[in-house]
């Protein structure tokens, strides 16, 4: 049996993974940590909530954290504390979180991932290989849509495909990427990574990068039609990262994909 402790239990994608754990053999909740008015047993039947993941990461094989990037230092703290592996959804993160991870990475295995989608991680592998053999001169865009509760932007996975497509093309996506256009901007530059993003409705995240060459355009997609796709990704992982050594895991090494 594995003990799954989860980290933003009573949010959208907290209470997702909770459904896919209870259905999953050979699997159980350890405890939450959300606020005391989460709903606890609106999430699973007798989950026990706490304010804080230091307790929980003792009483589990696996966290799974999908919260904030303000509670990131304090849950990494818990696992590296208590050994305990973590998977990281959490998005919107900066330098300072990053650097955190990799020190952690030091002490406990750590699975860090902007989309645990199975099949947004493959479309990941497969932009990196189409652009490490297409030329500069194949314009790079990445589109993306979410729901309007959405609070960043460009999303998580979006950026992820940038950087794919920018790790293919062997350079730093930072160096080469357009966030935004607006009024004369003149003639797009050679060689970089556009982003478009809307928010609107209860879009679970639209995305697609395309490829577009003179008179030819590629186009490489993925539509999430639920959030579960996105906890039974995690939940996967989690199962995957369990008893893993120290390191930084990514997605990409639960589907055996090259990194």
């Amino acid at each position: 049996m594995t003990r799954i402790g989860l980290i933003g239990a009573g949010g959208r994608m907290g209470r997702a993974i909770a459904q896919v754990i209870a259905a999953t053999p050979d699997t159980e909740i350890a405890g939450g940590v959300d606020r005391p008015d989460a709903g606890a047993n609106e999430i699973a039947p007798g989950l026990q909530i706490m304010a804080q993941a230091a307790v929980l990461a003792g009483q589990c094989d696996v966290l799974v954290d999908f919260s904030s990037p303000s509670a990131l230092p304090e849950n990494l703290a818990a696992a590296r504390a208590a050994n305990t592996p973590i998977v990281i959804g959490t998005t919107g993160l900066e330098a300072q979180h990053h650097a955190l991870i990799d020190a952690a990475a030091a002490q406990v295995a750590v699975l860090q991932a902007a989309n645990t989608s199975l099949g947004v991680n493959l479309i990941g592998h497969l932009v990196r290989e189409a652009a490490a053999r297409l030329g500069p001169d194949w314009d790079i865009e990445v589109l993306e849509m979410h729901h309007r509760h959405k609070v960043d932007a460009p999303s998580g996975t979006g950026l992820f495909l940038g950087t794919a497509a920018a790790a293919g093309r062997g350079v730093d996506l930072d160096q080469v990427s357009d966030r935004a256009r607006d009024g004369i901007t003149g003639p797009r530059r050679e060689g970089h990574i556009g982003f478009a993003v809307m928010r609107g409705g209860s879009v679970a995240g639209d995305h697609q990068v395309v490829f577009a060459g003179e008179g030819e355009r590629i186009e490489i997609g993925h539509r999430a039609e639920t959030r579960e796709i996105f906890a039974r990704g995690a939940v996967k992982a989690a199962l995957w990262l369990a008893g893993k050594p120290a390191g930084r895991y990514w997605m990409t090494d639960v589907l055996g994909l090259p990194r």
